[in-house]
């Protein structure tokens, strides 16, 4: 298929996914992009997964992949939620001298050291095949500009957050195609003791029976080579490990806005946990398991307040290449401490999102919407209720969390309906 008219020059980024050739994703100085699949990898039943939408098992899947993915500005959506959000965006937008919508820029200068697997290499015009060239009427290919991120300004950003590397107790920024293999958040310039929020969250959710990765509270003076970014006047950063690396290899894995193909503007208001859990059980390698996690998850962040379990706070991972599964949880914060009468989350859940009005009956729906035994699926819920209220009140005690912040967290539990309701005293 012809991808249009050749009205400007070209550049051509080569994709692999495990030392395998995906494709080609080309830009044009216009801002349109254009994703061609190999066609090695698209007729190999054997591939390894590049998004659930492209498994052989997934329906249309042959037919998605067997025309190129055209787009202007922004990358189709399986690309585009590869790339950060928000104020480390504008850094680096700001450091290479595009505009935060030039995805394929943003793309081609973070290429080496995406989330997931996917790799991402600038072509020379002399290496670019015949056939891509053919495709866009032997458009004329430009020689990348390397990009530069040397910044010499701050940003009042909320919470930075990077990928860096860990060599004897020090944390350096991923650079030059080095994989990194921790996410490390600033402290927010918005937000009081961010850091300790999430460990703190993220400590109680695995004494709930979550899957989580290591965790750790960092001191800011072990990080190297910060960008100029502004940072409150707070010791400590949040360090997650990596979970789609391990030691050099990287591990493939997609967030469920890649999964539904939503942008990242949409992470909110286009889908609802059903459709996650739909997809979890009927495409993942051990559907059953990955549901009750699933459920598991959804009733840990109503109690612990955390508003924020959008579609991009959800990911498949692919350890042995093909086969999806529920990957280990991040990014659970009790975002109701900073949001005076926060009430919701964030998508909906058996017909509601009110955190104080939802009940076991709205499980059940969930679970009979999302075509899973609700038998399996209750015991899960009571564990956790157990565990909870067993050991989250000493814990929370014992954790870093801000004082303030523990108090409004007690408050929230009781006010949650009785049967999700925890009590400290």
């Amino acid at each position: 298929m012809n991808s249009g008219k050749n009205t400007d020059g070209i550049s051509v980024l080569k994709l692999s996914l495990h030392g395998r050739l995906v494709g080609y994703l080309t830009g044009f100085q216009n801002g349109r992009n254009v994703l061609s699949f190999a066609d090695e990898f698209r007729l190999d039943p054997a591939r390894p997964t590049f998004s659930l939408i492209t498994h052989p098992g997934f329906h249309h899947s042959g037919k998605l992949m067997s025309e190129p993915w055209i787009k202007n500005q922004r990358l189709h959506p399986v690309l585009s939620n590869l790339l950060p959000e928000g104020a480390l965006r504008e850094l680096i937008a700001q450091g290479l001298k595009t505009h935060i919508d030039n995805e394929f820029q943003i793309f081609s200068y973070l290429g080496q050291d995406l989330p997931g697997a996917i790799v991402a290499t600038p072509m020379e015009p002399e290496d670019v095949p015949d056939n891509i060239l053919a495709i866009h009427n032997k458009a004329k290919i430009i020689k990348f500009k390397r990009g530069n991120q040397e910044n010499n300004f701050s940003l009042a950003g909320i919470q930075m957050k990077f990928s860096m590397k860990e060599k004897d107790g020090r944390y350096n920024l991923s650079a030059n195609g080095s994989l990194g293999d921790w996410i490390i958040k600033t402290p927010s310039t918005r937000h009081k003791n961010v850091p300790l929020n999430e460990y703190t969250a993220m400590s109680l959710a695995a004494l709930a029976g979550i899957n989580i990765p290591e965790i750790k509270l960092i001191e800011l003076n072990k990080l190297d080579n910060l960008p100029p970014i502004n940072l409150p006047d707070e010791k400590l950063a949040f360090a997650i490990k990596r979970f789609d690396r391990d030691d050099n290899t990287r591990i493939h894995m997609e967030d469920f806005a890649q999964i539904l193909v939503k942008y990242p503007h949409n992470k909110y208001n286009s889908a609802n946990y059903e459709q996650v859990g739909q997809v979890l059980y009927k495409y993942s390698g051990d559907g059953l398991a990955d549901a009750q996690q699933f459920a598991r998850r959804l009733l840990v962040n109503i109690l612990l307040a955390n508003g924020d379990a959008h579609l991009k706070n959800w990911s498949l991972w692919y350890p042995d290449h093909v086969t999806p599964g529920l990957s280990p949880a991040y990014d659970i914060v009790s975002t109701s401490v900073y949001i005076d009468n926060e009430t919701k989350y964030a998508l909906n859940l058996g017909k509601t999102k009110e955190w104080y009005c939802v009940t076991i009956d709205n499980f059940h729906s969930w679970a009979d919407k999302s075509g899973i035994p609700w038998h399996t699926i209750k015991p899960h819920l009571d564990d956790v209720m157990e565990k909870a209220r067993t050991l989250w009140p000493e814990a929370l005690n014992n954790l870093p969390m801000d004082d303030e912040h523990k108090e409004k967290l007690k408050d929230h539990w009781l006010k949650l309906q009785p049967e999700f309701r925890i009590k400290t005293t």
